[in-house]
C-alpha cells in the first residue's frame, strides 16, 4: 500500500527508544521528515545519528512533555526544521509504580504518570495544533493501550492514565473535527520496549520464553504509519486494539 507520506513532516515524541523510536524509523522510511522528541539526550543523540546515516531527514529535539514552555519550545523547533508539520505522534510515556496497591502509592508518582502519559499529549496537541491546521490532510495518532480497557492489578496510575488517553483522543476527534484534523489511537497489549522489560523483570534476551504473547515495537508502528496517513482519510475517533484478539474473548467457560 502507498501510504503517501513521502516528504511529510511528522513530530514524534519518546522517540529515543520503544514504540515512540519504531515510529520515528518507520515513517523515515517511507521518505517523511521526521522530528525526535525526548527528554533522553543520548537515546535522542543516538537515532538522529542512525536516521541520518541512513540519508533520512531527522532532527533530535530534547523536551519535556510535562513542561508548556519546554513544549512549546520544542513544537516551534520542529516547525521550523520541518517545514511542515502534517502529523503528530504521542509516544512518551512511562508506567510508574508498578505492582503496588493503591494505599501504598505515593502523590508524587500518580501525578507523574498522569503528568507524562496524559497532560504530555495535551500539551503536544496544543501547540502543534496551529501547524496542524495549515497542512494538508493532518492527523494525530495517540499511544494508548490495552489497559484503557482492562486494568491489570498492581498498575492503577497507568491503568487510569492510558483510560484517560483514550477518551482524550475522542475528544480531540469531536473537537478538532471542523480543522479537518484527524486524531486516532493504537492501543496494543505487551510490547517488548525497554519499560516493559524493566515493569515485568525480563532479562535482556526478552520475551522468548514468555506465557504470553508480545509484540514488537515494529507492528505497532505499522499500526500508526496507518493511520497516520492520508490513505485513511475516513478513520477519525478510532481506537486501533492491538492485543492478539483478547478484548474479543468470552469469560465463558466453555
Amino acid at each position: 500500500m502507498e501510504l503517501q507520506l513521502d516528504g511529510r513532516g511528522v513530530l514524534v515524541t519518546g522517540a529515543a527508544s520503544g514504540i515512540g523510536r519504531a515510529c520515528a524509523f518507520a515513517f523515515a522510511a517511507e521518505g517523511a521528515r521526521v522530528a525526535l522528541l525526548d527528554r533522553d539526550a543520548r537515546g535522542l543523540a543516538s537515532a538522529e545519528a542512525e536516521l541520518r546515516a541512513s540519508g533520512a531527514a531527522a532532527v533530535a529535539i530534547q523536551v519535556d512533555v510535562t513542561d508548556e514552555a519546554s513544549v512549546s519550545s520544542a513544537v516551534t523547533a520542529a516547525s521550523t526544521a520541518l517545514g511542515t508539520v502534517d502529523a503528530v505522534i504521542a509516544c512518551a510515556g512511562i508506567s510508574g509504580p508498578f505492582g503496588s496497591p493503591v494505599d501504598e502509592i505515593a502523590l508524587a508518582d500518580w501525578n507523574a504518570v498522569l503528568a507524562v502519559n496524559v497532560t504530555g499529549p495535551f500539551l503536544i496537541v496544543k501547540h502543534a495544533l496551529p501547524h496542524l491546521r495549515s497542512a494538508e490532510a493532518p492527523s494525530i495518532v495517540l499511544l494508548a493501550s490495552d489497559s484503557s480497557f482492562v486494568a491489570a492489578p498492581g498498575m492503577v496510575p497507568y491503568n487510569a492514565s492510558k483510560g484517560a488517553v483514550l477518551q482524550l483522543m475522542r475528544a480531540l476527534s469531536v473537537d478538532l473535527a471542523a480543522d479537518d484534523v484527524r486524531v486516532n489511537a493504537v492501543c496494543p497489549s505487551i510490547v517488548d520496549t525497554p519499560m516493559a522489560r524493566a515493569d515485568l523483570g525480563v532479562q535482556p534476551g526478552g520475551f522468548a520464553d514468555a506465557e504470553f504473547r508480545v509484540q514488537s515495537p515494529a507492528e505497532v508502528a505499522r499500526h500508526v504509519l496507518y493511520l497516520a496517513s492520508p490513505v485513511s482519510r475516513p478513520v477519525n475517533g478510532h481506537a486501533l486494539v492491538s492485543d492478539f484478539g483478547y478484548l474479543a474473548r468470552s469469560s465463558f467457560p466453555a
